[in-house]
């Protein structure tokens, strides 16, 4: 008896009613494990999405655009064309009813209890691999060997893969606007989106990733995302951070000539100019630079292909520059994704470590004990762990000998501030902490390199007292050649430079 646009508005507001009802009682359940975890979840996704798809059809249903519903409602009060007849109304849906059951003999009243009731039993199927273990791991490895086997990866472990993959800041930028970067980005993206849509299928991606794009707009708006400052200032010369030569330490092209033709020849492919020539030719290409902006440069000064602004109006840069920001907006959604799956990602490198030290006889053994042990599972974790003591939990879900916390340290605390106070205990798990993604966070909202240089030091004002001695001390050993560059008069008196050079002209030497 669904025939009717009425009798469909009737039963989709009693489905949408009946699945709301079923959410809240499946959510009271707790689920034991893991696994039952996943399950629950993924089935007040699946009515969630059924509900949506429902109200969308009630919605289209009442604004009536072909205005069935209007007639509908109308023939129900006997308004035909020829005029108003309510008994003719009357015994057309009686005919009507009696010849759906003429046709439909066996016809019969289901109960909708039961049928939704089952529900709350189903095993959704979920796509796992091996390796993730329904779940509880990454499994990276195909990502590992495209990064191992790229110009911007390096040859290390998965392990120590599982450490640097979301340090983006480690790559150059020049290999990050490679097409084998942007593939890689792209893959390492959609694991982590398929990864998180699996394990976490209640939690709104789109809401999340809405919100790091409106960050990402104002903050590339405002030339703060990290890592990718623009390359030019508005003067038309590269930051210090990129230049190669700092000119400012040099007042004459004899002066710049005396770093070598390779710094010349770097410092002028780094500006998209021509390279080549004597030495002479390159320190005056490149001493151009030091008071004229690149945009008021002769073309002729600058490489081939590398003026974008020459054809097209300049569509090649800004083609470059879409694509450095699709690419930094995808670094930024891959960064929040490894914040939200932290806890994942410590567990699998925790993993990988363990299984590295076993043959593969007890790794066997070890999956097969698993298996025997998955049906006991939930009844294992309902039993309450008997740890006066408070001891910390082995890899075994039970509590380590005391021997063994007193040999660790264990009941030693550190905290690091650069950290949000988060304690440590143990000094192996501090020294460990300076290479975690939980500090090197912490540094990069500091904006300091977490280098060697930090280690040990858990203080906000004193990392930042020590970046600023370090920054002090860079631009010391700087070579300044009027201060630094000796000469000797005829008697054999020292001068730098610039004192010889003031002498010579007062006619003292």
């Amino acid at each position: 008896m669904s025939s009717t646009l009425l009798e469909v508005t009737r039963a989709a507001h009693e489905e949408v009613e009946r699945l709301e009802r079923l959410i809240v009682k499946d959510l009271q359940n707790e689920p034991a494990t893991n696994k039952d975890r996943l399950f629950q979840s993924h089935r007040v996704r699946n009515m969630i999405e059924t509900i949506m798809s429902t109200t969308h059809k009630l919605v289209e249903i009442y604004e009536d655009k072909d205005s069935a519903r209007k007639d509908e409602i109308a023939a129900l009060g006997g308004q035909t064309a020829t005029g108003t007849n309510v008994f003719s109304a009357f015994y057309d849906r009686l005919k009507e009813i009696r010849e759906y059951h003429r046709r439909h003999p066996a016809a019969r009243v289901v109960d909708a209890n039961e049928e939704h009731d089952a529900l709350l039993k189903e095993e959704p199927l979920i796509e796992f691999t091996g390796e993730e273990a329904f779940g509880k791991y990454l499994d990276m490895h195909e990502l590992y060997n495209q990064f191992i086997n790229s110009k911007f990866g390096e040859p290390i472990e998965y392990s120590a893969y599982l450490d640097v993959f979301s340090q983006t800041h480690n790559i150059p930028r020049k290999l990050k606007l490679t097409r084998q970067y942007r593939e890689y980005m792209e893959n390492l993206l959609e694991y982590l989106i398929y990864f998180f849509q699996r394990t976490e299928p209640l939690q709104d991606l789109d809401r999340i990733f809405s919100k790091v794009t409106a960050e990402f707009e104002e903050q590339w708006e405002n030339d703060n995302v990290q890592e990718w400052e623009k390359d030019v200032k508005e003067n038309g010369q590269a930051p210090p951070q990129h230049t190669v030569i700092d000119l400012d330490f040099y007042s004459t092209v004899e002066e710049l000539m005396e770093v070598g033709p390779d710094k010349l020849k770097e410092a002028l492919a780094a500006l998209g100019l021509k390279s080549g020539g004597t030495i002479q030719q390159r320190a005056e290409r490149l001493f151009l630079t030091k008071d004229t902006s690149l945009e008021k440069l002769d073309k002729k000064h600058f490489a081939k292909g590398s003026r974008g602004s020459e054809q097209n109006g300049g569509a090649p840069a800004i083609k470059e520059v879409e694509n450095s920001k699709e690419i930094a907006l995808m670094e930024a959604k891959m960064k929040k994704l490894c914040d939200l799956l932290s806890e994942t990602i410590v567990r699998t490198k925790e993993n990988v470590v363990k299984k590295q030290a076993l043959t593969y006889d007890e790794m066997e053994a070890e999956r097969e004990e698993e298996e025997t042990q998955a049906d006991t599972e939930s009844d294992d974790e309902e039993q309450q762990i008997y740890n006066p003591l408070k001891l910390p939990m082995g890899w075994d879900g039970k509590p380590i000998p005391y021997w063994l916390y007193k040999l660790h340290g264990l009941g030693q605390e550190f905290k690091c501030e650069i950290c949000g106070n988060y304690s440590y205990w143990g000094r192996r798990a501090f020294e460990r902490h300076f290479k975690e993604w939980r500090h090197q966070h912490g540094m990069r909202c500091l904006g300091i390199p977490n280098t060697k240089n930090f280690n040990e030091i858990t203080s906000i004002e004193e990392a930042k007292e020590l970046w600023k001695r370090i920054q002090e001390r860079q631009g010391l050993n700087k070579w300044r050649p009027d201060l630094e560059e000796e000469y000797e008069d005829k008697e054999g008196n020292i001068y730098n430079k610039k004192t010889y050079t003031d002498l010579q002209r007062q006619g003292l030497i």
